[in-house]
């Protein structure tokens, strides 16, 4: 189970790149990529997570997360939220 705090930031900023996302129930096994998130709305929905966390992180560290749940586990553990 990802972090829910961090999640939850993922989700509030995946629905302002992408606002028709905006009725969109999420799970932690939802991709962005699935979710219609081109390579620039996903780099800009994890700079948007890291920088409400006040958090740097590398993004070619967050490159292997296949879904939501994998990105914000990733992102909690590497910043210790």
């Amino acid at each position: 189970m990802p972090d829910t705090r961090v999640f939850d930031l993922i989700v509030e900023h995946t629905r302002e790149v992408i606002p028709e996302l905006e009725g969109h129930r999420f799970a932690p096994s939802d991709s962005l990529r699935d979710l219609g998130a081109n390579s620039i709305d996903r780099a800009e929905i994890i700079v948007m997570t890291l920088e409400s966390l006040s958090v740097s992180i590398p993004l070619v560290e967050l490159a292997d997360a296949k879904n939501m749940g994998e990105l914000a586990d990733l992102i909690h553990d590497k910043s210790a939220v």
